[in-house]
Order: C-alpha cells, then sequence, then structure tokens
C-alpha cells in the first residue's frame, strides 16, 4: 500500500476532515445573520462571535488550553448580547458554544446538554411568550452528539498512531538487544581464540619457528568466520518472520480495538512469506475493515487472514500487487475478497 496505518490515522487527525466539521459550525451563526442582518450592533457581535469561534477552533487544534476557554467564554458574552435580538434563533449559537466546550468537559457532558436544550425550548416561549425551540433543541443535540464522535474518532486515531509508535520502538529495541546478544555470543570465542593464536603466532615468529605460517593461517580462518557471523547477524535483523509479524499484529490490533485470535504455534516451511502475508494483510484490517474481531489462521501451507468488517473491495494497491509478486514466485497462489455475510478474507496457499 502506498501509505501505511499510521499516515492513515494521522490524515484523520490532522487532516482537512476536522477542518471541514470545524468550519461547518459557521452555518449556525450565518442563520442567526440572516434574521438580525438590519440590526448593525447584532451584525457586529456575530461577526465577534465567527472571529472567536475561528480562534477558538485554531487554539483546540493546537492544544492551546488557556486561549481555547478564554475565546469559550467571549462566545458566551457575544450569544448572551444577541439572545434579546434574535430569541429563539440565537441559540443556534449556543448549540456552538456547547459544541465547543463539552467534548473537553465529558464529566459535565450529561449535565450541559440537557440543560442547554431545556433552556432552548422553554425560555422562549416563557421569556418573549413565542413558540418553543424545538427545532434549534434538536440542532443542539444533534450537534453535539456529532462532534463528541468526532472528537472520540480523533483521540481513538491518535491513541492508534502513540501505540503503532510504541510499537516500533520495542521491536527496534528488542532487536537491538537480540543483536547486541548475538554478537556477544558469536564473537565473544571467535575474537577470544583470534587473540590466542595471535599471541602464540607472535612467540613462535621470535623463535623463528615453522609452525608460525600454519598459525596465521588459522588467524585468518576465525577472522573469516567472525565476519560471517557478523552478517548473519544483521541479516537475521532485518528478516520478516512470522512470528514477530504476528506479535507485531496483535499489539496493532488491540490499539485500534480489534479482537484477534491468532495461533500460538507458528512452526512451518514458510515462516519469511507467511510474515510478509501477515503484515499486509492486518495493515489492511486495520485501514479498511472497520472490524470488530480478526482471525489469523496457519497450517504448514497455508496461511488465512479473516475480519467481519464492512468486506468492501480495497482495490489493487501496491501492497497486495507487491505480495501476489512474492507469492508468485514462492509457487503459491493467493486469494483475496469480501466474504459473506461480512467481512474481507486473504489466504496464501504454497503447494
Amino acid at each position: 500500500m502506498d501509505r501505511g496505518p499510521d499516515s492513515d490515522a494521522q490524515r484523520w487527525v490532522l487532516g482537512w476532515r476536522r477542518l471541514v466539521l470545524d468550519a461547518g459550525l459557521l452555518v449556525y451563526p450565518l442563520i442567526v445573520l440572516v434574521q438580525v442582518a438590519g440590526q448593525s450592533a447584532a451584525v457586529v457581535a456575530l461577526l465577534a462571535f465567527c472571529a472567536c469561534y475561528i480562534g477558538a477552533a485554531v487554539a483546540a487544534y493546537q492544544f492551546r488550553s488557556r486561549r481555547f476557554w478564554i475565546l469559550t467564554g467571549a462566545l458566551t458574552v457575544l450569544f448572551a448580547v444577541v439572545l434579546p435580538i434574535a430569541r429563539a434563533n440565537a441559540f443556534y449559537l449556543l448549540a456552538v458554544v456547547v459544541s465547543l466546550a463539552v467534548p473537553r468537559l465529558p464529566r459535565w457532558g450529561a449535565v450541559i446538554v440537557p440543560v442547554a436544550a431545556a433552556a432552548t425550548v422553554v425560555m422562549p416561549w416563557a421569556v418573549w411568550g413565542a413558540d418553543p425551540g424545538w427545532a434549534q433543541a434538536a440542532a443542539l443535540v444533534f450537534t453535539v452528539l456529532v462532534v463528541v464522535a468526532f472528537a472520540e474518532a480523533l483521540r481513538a486515531n491518535r491513541a492508534l498512531v502513540q501505540a503503532r509508535a510504541e510499537v516500533q520502538r520495542l521491536a527496534a529495541d528488542a532487536e537491538r538487544s537480540r543483536i547486541s546478544r548475538d554478537l556477544h555470543d558469536l564473537l565473544g570465542h571467535s575474537l577470544t581464540a583470534i587473540t590466542v593464536k595471535s599471541n602464540l603466532a607472535r612467540r613462535l615468529a621470535d623463535k623463528g619457528d615453522e609452525r608460525v605460517a600454519e598459525e596465521i593461517g588459522e588467524v585468518e580462518q576465525l577472522s573469516r568466520q567472525a565476519l560471517a557471523d557478523v552478517r548473519a547477524a544483521v541479516s537475521g535483523y532485518r528478516d520478516v518472520t512470522l512470528a514477530g509479524e504476528l506479535a507485531r499484529g496483535r499489539e496493532l490490533l488491540r490499539a485500534a480495538g480489534i479482537r484477534a485470535d491468532f495461533p500460538s504455534a507458528v512452526d512451518g516451511p514458510y515462516q519469511e512469506l507467511f510474515g510478509w502475508v501477515v503484515r499486509e494483510g492486518l495493515t489492511n484490517v486495520v485501514r479498511h475493515s472497520r472490524a470488530s474481531a480478526c482471525v489469523v489462521i496457519v497450517s504448514g501451507s497455508s496461511v488465512e487472514i479473516r475480519d467481519d468488517g464492512v468486506g468492501s473491495a480495497i482495490g489493487t494497491g501496491n501492497g497486495l500487487s507487491g505480495l501476489r509478486d512474492r507469492v508468485a514466485a514462492a509457487g503459491g497462489a493467493m486469494e483475496a475478497g469480501p466474504v459473506r455475510p461480512r467481512g474481507w478474507r486473504l489466504r496464501v496457499s504454497v503447494a
């Protein structure tokens, strides 16, 4: 695939979708502006309301809490200024204020929203003798629900990005520890033997002993073996293994809120190939499926990844195309597509 799960999540956390939602709330002050267009004081207050709202949205985007709450307080004051003029329609402004505040006051949301909705319904009838503000109350409640749901999605995606980064960091630390351990185990004996042999060759050379050439030859062989051991250790560091991808994939699915059903034993002759399959398949599950559960089934000659998501077509991106080429080179066959009643399946088998 062209993008990994990190960039996909960041696209939702920091992308244009968040800006579209923020800009969409400006519809409410525009509705009020149409009603009070002939009253200059109200127009000025509404323009100031829009400016403060944009500032509050930017402050929230930049995690500047103090500035955000100052501007939210200013929005509340401006709502109070417009209320006697626009009356019932002014409560559209209250919908904006509550939508900003509630996602950042989750414990108070269950109190703020009912109280604001009740005031929206009762106040026009009780104060001005007008019809209750049912439409404005409905707009307030549903707007707050949408904004809260979107804020939770942002938090979940941000947590996914952080979890993925932590998994990568832990994997890198584990691999560095393995390399350090392997190099110590592989080279400790070889370097000790080289040192002993070199000292012996030096002493034999000082004595003019003919065995010095034999000892130097053995030092050369030990050096070559040590070099081969280092190359093998580094090569192992870059290898993709089924066990490693299952471990990383389990943590990735956990961070994404997807239940994982993975095998405990992964013995078999196609560890590297099946590791690539699991890596690509689980990446697609997180990016595309919106699944609640994912199962990986491994046998000696096949691996299957199945989820219970939407089952829509993923397309033929670079990831699946590259995986298909890798499977074909190994003499295997790959199947990928939706399954009934819902979900997606990726299966690779090697004859």
